[in-house]
């Protein structure tokens, strides 16, 4: 039985020097801040950073990424395409075994693959699959029967997809985890704790060897890998919200690795310069996402005056961490970034949709609250934010933040009228940033659901012409962002990190992938 501390004991633990050493570090063993506890490892329904950190090295799928972000084969070694796109057939890797030594076999991605849409099992990801044949009908209700979805097993090493149309990232949709295999057995002899150490089975580069909830999760090389031996005897992720707590750990060389959302924003402009800090592009993008069925958020003249009332030229000062301001949603460095679009900062016309919508001078206009997860930097962001819209509304605005776990199930239940979120590509492609708002995606919080949204999305999945898929995404990013306003982008992300000298081949990538199993820690 696990059991759970809190991030204060591991602090003390950590300060006092009850988990110090004689040298600064171990060789073969990484400690990594985690952040949080991850709300699951149920690689099914993981959707936040940690989960999916902890499970990109206990895991993998048919494909992965190279150091550029190509796909390349991973448990398949190799995959046909066949009649025009709409058959994918993936052959698996001979002798691949589970960490329980049993075979991997297709079956286990059928089994995985179904159970991601079946609606009992509520996946915010099960859309990633909507491109299979009968996935979204399945995932509605609309189909019953799990075996109408189109994936099936020719053989133990033969996995075949049937698409309900050709999309041109396929390969990348199977790099994420919502794909990877799942052992039915395991799931349906332990129900409830599978994904606990002393049951989970994985097949990755590493295994996990404990879980102390709220404090740490400890993986060790796992011995059936099919792969490369992983560098690495351990991996120990701490979960340590405070960013300055974190530094000062880093600092002391009680860890070794401070990822994005690690490094205190009020210390970068000093650590800049320094050989262990890093600081480098990121395909991800940080919003404000609008709850379009509570007033007053359910007008969109409250939300376009609530768009243009910030200045986000202001933002990077205030994190210190190189943001990129940005008014539409996908990110600079993506296909189909056009900067052109969304609201720039203009209080006199902010003002004016203000008194259009009733509330002249902000008179009259109800108490509108903020909702954030712990975080300083999104805590900065939100006092930001609260003081320009009373300064250029005059309007009351509430904070409201709320540890990881509690604030998931409140975007899940019962979204509050303004929320932070962002997005990380899980691949890189434009669908996977304009995907998340269409009305059937279990990660749209907004409650907005437009046909002609969801009609351009499908279509610029399917067109090869760059210049016509552009175009569509232009269509769709002014409706999001313009037209109907579901949310209000405030930057792109950059990524902060710091790693001792000790840390090496660290795989760096511009969409925060924790792929562990080549770094090394050793005497530099």
């Amino acid at each position: 039985m696990t059991k759970s501390y809190g991030r204060f004991l591991l602090l003390g633990l950590l300060l006092c020097g009850c988990l110090s050493r004689s040298q600064p570090f171990t060789p073969g063993v990484l400690r990594f801040n985690l952040l949080t506890e991850p709300p699951t490892l149920d690689w099914s329904l993981a959707a936040d950073s940690a989960s999916i950190w902890v499970l990109n090295n206990l895991m993998e799928g048919l494909t992965s990424y190279d150091r550029d972000l190509n796909p390349i084969p991973a448990l398949a070694e190799r995959w046909e395409i066949l009649e025009g796109g709409l058959r994918y057939r993936f052959h698996l890797r001979p002798g691949i075994l589970w960490s329980d030594g049993v075979p991997l076999r297709a079956r286990d991605f059928v089994y995985s693959w179904r159970r991601l849409v079946d609606p009992r099992t509520a996946a915010q990801y099960a859309y990633f699959l909507y491109d299979v044949k009968n996935a979204r009908a399945i995932n509605s209700g609309e189909i019953r029967d799990l075996e109408q979805l189109g994936v099936r097993a020719l053989d133990d090493l033969t996995l075949e997809v049937e698409l309900e149309k050709p999309i041109v990232f396929f390969p990348s949709i199977t790099t994420f985890i919502v794909t990877f295999p799942l052992r039915r057995e395991i799931i349906e002899r332990w129900p409830e704790s599978w994904s606990e150490p002393e049951h989970i089975v994985t097949l990755g580069p590493y295994r996990l060897q404990e879980w102390h909830h709220e404090y740490k999760l400890v993986l060790e090389r796992n011995s059936t890998y099919y792969g490369p031996r992983p560098s690495l005897d351990r991996i120990v992720f701490y979960m340590i919200t405070e960013a300055s707590s974190a530094l000062t750990l880093y600092e002391t060389n009680s860890l070794d690795f401070l990822p994005q959302g690690s490094v205190p924003s009020v210390a970068i402009p000093f650590l800049r310069g320094s050989p262990e800090f890093k600081s480098f592009p990121y395909l991800g993008s940080y919003y404000y996402g609008f709850n379009v069925k509570k007033p007053p958020v359910d007008n969109a003249l409250v939300r376009r005056a609530l768009c243009l009332a910030v200045d986000r030229s202001k933002i990077p000062e205030i994190l210190k961490g190189g943001q990129i301001p940005c008014s539409s949603w996908i990110p600079q460095g993506m296909f189909g970034h056009n900067p052109g679009i969304g609201f720039r900062f203009d209080p006199e016309r902010a003002r004016q949709f203000l008194a259009e919508a009733g509330y002249p001078g902000g008179r009259g206009f109800p108490r509108l609250t903020i909702a954030f997860n712990t975080d300083e930097g999104h805590k900065l962001v939100a006092q930001f934010i609260q003081q320009q819209w009373r300064e250029h509304l005059g309007i009351p605005v509430e904070l409201n933040n709320m540890e990881w776990k509690v604030y998931l199930k409140e975007l899940e239940q019962d979204p509050p009228q303004v929320f932070r979120m962002g997005w990380i590509a899980d691949y890189p492609d434009p669908d996977n940033f304009m995907a998340i708002f269409t009305s059937s995606s279990g990660n749209n919080h907004t409650g907005w659901k437009s046909r002609e949204y969801d009609e351009l999305i499908a279509r610029a999945a399917v067109e090869p012409d760059r210049e016509k898929r552009q175009a569509l995404y232009d269509q769709a990013q002014r409706r999001l962002c313009e037209t109907e306003i579901a949310i209000l982008p405030l930057y792109t992300y950059a990524q902060n990190t710091l790693h001792k000298p000790w840390v090496q081949n660290y795989p760096f990538n511009a969409m925060d992938l924790v792929y562990l199993r080549d770094v090394r820690v050793e005497a530099p």
